[in-house]
């Protein structure tokens, strides 16, 4: 394993000490460790990918320095753009160290959503032109290869990606943690919303433990899961998923279960949902304010005002819960608005530690979802 304070260490000798990007659980340690000993303005948790791409870009036009933005390899996606049309050295050429969790690596269990893009991302990154060094287990020779990767993106002013392998960071935990203290959990806030639901509501719930809560509690009910479509992946894209089954089953409601990280990711969804107005649309946000299953880095979300963006955007009803008798009386009267109607939901940061994986494969997830829509 190798040792994240002395990651960060060769980081910042070679002038590297502006980190960007999008959390994942294989860079968890070196997050963690970025956010505890950096200061919050050379370290920016982006709302997506591309985003980092766009920051660093800034940053390295202002300082002339070489940024590092960190993220999942299902990120890459959100990237290619900026990475293709913007920093490219056929375009501006601007010099950056990406740092990117290898989820999927053939031959290594992963869960589903991850088994394409692993077998992809080296393909990927040779079919942009961009160098890329998987990182060694052994430290020595792993911190002699991030200095290598620095001197060469300021040598040749190019783009120089650090693949990450589960596993091959020591463990470090976040100390600098979300000042939090709302009294429900998001488990505790689900199961209370799925009382409410009823036989023939369409649920599509956010990438996540929000997902596996609700598989697992759906399984204690004995209800089975045909009702909701769990996106593993992709995340963000839950709303839209939601809204193009919303306009073509206008006599079902359906419920988006979301996350702020991923509420934030693609926030521009919303002004579709708004502009089309689905009236059987119910967006619910529950929002503790971090990427939890990442590592618990913090999210803005605690300093937006969620519910106003929404009515910005065109829903019709805002709502915000913070305690169960709150949430309680929003739901008992929730079928008496119109959609679009969003309601958050802020609550703790707290999962258990056996929390389980979904049983049932992607594919089998959607032919009953289907046959659900379809029969329901």
């Amino acid at each position: 394993m190798v040792d994240v304070k002395k990651v960060y260490d060769a980081f910042i000798a070679q002038g590297v000490d502006f980190f960007t990007g999008v959390p994942d659980s294989l860079l968890q340690s070196i997050c963690a460790y970025i956010t505890d000993f950096t200061p919050e303005e050379k370290n920016l948790i982006a709302a997506n990918e591309g985003a980092a791409v766009g920051v660093a870009a800034g940053y390295y036009l202002a300082t002339g320095k070489i940024p590092l933005v960190y993220m999942q390899n299902s990120g890459l996606g959100n990237a290619i753009n900026p990475l293709l049309s913007l920093v490219d050295e056929k375009v501006y050429k601007l010099p950056m160290l990406f740092m990117v969790g290898w989820r999927g690596e053939p031959g290594i269990k992963d869960e589903p959503q991850h088994k394409k893009q692993g077998e992809v991302t080296i393909a990927l990154l040779e079919a942009m032109q961009i160098p890329y060094t998987i990182l060694d287990e052994r430290e020595e020779l792993a911190l002699q290869q991030i200095q290598n990767a620095i001197v060469q993106v300021k040598n040749e002013s190019i783009s120089h990606v650090l693949l990450i392998r589960k596993g091959l960071f020591g463990k470090y935990k976040l100390q600098k943690e979300v000042e939090n203290d709302y009294p429900l959990s998001r488990e505790e806030a689900l199961k209370i919303t799925v009382a409410h639901l009823k036989e023939r509501d369409i649920v599509v719930s956010t990438t996540g433990k929000l997902s596996r809560e609700l598989y697992e509690y759906r399984t204690a009910l004995g209800q089975g899961h045909a009702r909701d479509f769990l996106t593993v992946g992709s995340m963000g894209h839950a709303s839209s998923i939601a809204l193009g089954i919303a306009i073509e089953k206008t006599d079902r409601e359906v419920f988006c279960f979301d996350g702020d990280g991923a509420f934030i990711m693609h926030m521009g969804a919303i002004s579709n949902i708004g502009e089309l107005a689905p009236m059987n649309y119910r967006h619910f946000v529950f929002n503790n304010g971090a990427h939890e299953s990442v590592g618990g880095q913090p999210t803005v979300a605690f300093y937006l005002d969620i519910p106003a963006v929404a009515k910005a955007c065109g829903y019709k009803h805002v709502f915000v819960a913070k305690t169960k008798d709150e949430l309680e009386r929003i739901l008992m009267n929730i079928r008496e608005v119109k959609g679009p109607m969003l309601l958050e939901i802020r609550v703790r940061i707290d999962s258990r530690g056996d929390l389980g994986r979904p049983a049932t494969s992607p594919v089998e997830n959607k032919h009953d979802f289907m046959n659900f829509l379809k029969n329901g």
